[in-house]
């Protein structure tokens, strides 16, 4: 089963001290709802923009989180389940009662300043991930202590994935291999696009239910764009009521995520028979993420991922055809960092993950662009598998 058990938290956890002593901090705060669930194995189920909390890992002492009460009963079933990696929890109140039991809103700094006080805390040296209002007034309630933004520093704790993180991610790249699958069988002109979308999600979740029944398997995105709309990798606007043609090229979109990781797959299909233009534009796409994956080995730089796609894609004279970067890292959100591949220079490391998916977009014509997975590795290891041949994306 796909479920992340301690050896995961350990590795989580042994990476954030190695980090505080690196840092000469005592604790780490964690306001991100992304970080919030990689620390604790909770899958966040508030805004934490409204509903802030907080995830507090002391360097020698118990882990403790600060939640709002709306999340009360989703914690008893994730304790019931032994999912839940932080037991100590405090909750606020976010509207008052009749017969108050727990702090309200208005009370929530000084929860917060109550809760590192008591964790021994309150004269320490603290690395906060992120900030919010409620966190800057318990800093101001602790003036002994003293507090580091660390944004940029936690990232890197989420560069490198455990064998268990691995091999969830391998389980769930084999849905979206199968769901490309269904994509072909269904693609079809005249077919609404946003439909065609739904569906494909419906019989993802069906197959995810057996796969992995009683695990959170969520569909980030099942999206698809036909024809010269694709020329945008985010669409044109206008998707309500979009029809697939004859002759389109049709590029979608996979993400799904499982117990608190995601990946990607992507591909370009043909309606009909590509023209010549089509099927060149396609090649090179094509011939640049596999290039972008052959780049992604432990002690190149980051950002020979893109430069080895856009030496495929310059060669080809295409460049004028490109606007985004070749890939990204992929783990607890689809976007994960570090955020600046194409211009970030330090070795990459064993188990980072990364998408490879240069695209082509030519105007009145449409994109072009496959996606696939990779692990960082001596050789680097695909987790998506649907096929890239121009035979395979031409559907009759």
């Amino acid at each position: 089963m796909p479920q992340l058990s301690h050896a995961v938290r350990d590795h989580r956890w042994s990476r954030a001290y190695a980090l505080m002593d690196q840092m000469r901090v005592d604790a780490f705060v964690f306001t991100g709802g992304d970080f919030f669930q990689f620390v604790s194995n909770y899958h966040t189920d508030v805004q934490v923009w409204e509903r802030p909390i907080y995830a507090v890992l002391p360097r020698n002492g118990t882990p403790f989180l600060v939640m709002n009460e709306l999340s009360m009963s989703h914690v008893r079933f994730s304790l019931e389940s032994g999912k839940l990696w932080i037991t100590d929890i405090s909750f606020w109140a976010e509207h008052p009662r009749v017969k108050q039991r727990l702090p309200l809103a208005t009370q929530l700094p000084e929860l917060l300043a109550d809760r590192l006080r008591e964790a021994g805390l309150s004269r320490s040296r603290i690395a906060l991930e992120g900030g919010n209002a409620p966190l800057t007034a318990a800093m101001r309630l602790l003036p002994e202590a003293s507090f580091r933004p660390s944004t940029s520093e936690a990232r890197s704790l989420r560069w490198q994935k455990h064998a268990e993180e691995l091999d969830l991610m391998q389980q769930l790249a084999s849905t979206a291999d199968w769901l490309q699958e269904r994509y072909r069988e269904n693609i079809r002109p005249g077919r609404l696009v946003q439909e065609l979308d739904f569906a494909m999600a419906a019989l993802w979740v069906e197959e995810a239910a057996r796969r992995f029944p009683g695990e959170q398997f969520e569909v980030i995105r099942t999206w698809s764009l036909s024809g010269p709309a694709s020329a945008s990798p985010h669409g044109d606007g206008r998707s309500c009521g979009a029809r697939i043609e004859a002759g389109h090229g049709l590029v979608n979109i996979l993400i799904p995520r499982l117990n608190g990781l995601a990946i990607e797959n992507e591909r370009t299909y043909f309606v009909g028979k590509p023209s010549s233009e089509q099927a060149r534009l396609w090649t090179v796409a094509r011939d640049a993420t596999d290039a972008a994956i052959s780049a992604a080995v432990s002690g190149r730089p980051v950002c020979g991922i893109d430069a080895a796609a856009a030496a495929v894609i310059e060669r080809a004279g295409c460049g004028h055809l490109v606007l985004h970067r070749a890939g990204h890292a992929i783990g607890v959100q689809h976007h994960e960092y570090p955020e600046d591949m194409a211009f970030n220079h330090r070795p990459l490391l064993d188990n980072e993950v990364y998408s490879a998916e240069p695209g082509l977009y030519a105007w009145g014509i449409g994109g072009f662009r496959l996606d696939d997975t990779v692990v960082v590795g001596p050789q680097p290891r695909v987790l998506t598998h649907t096929p890239k041949t121009l035979a395979w994306a031409s559907i009759d």
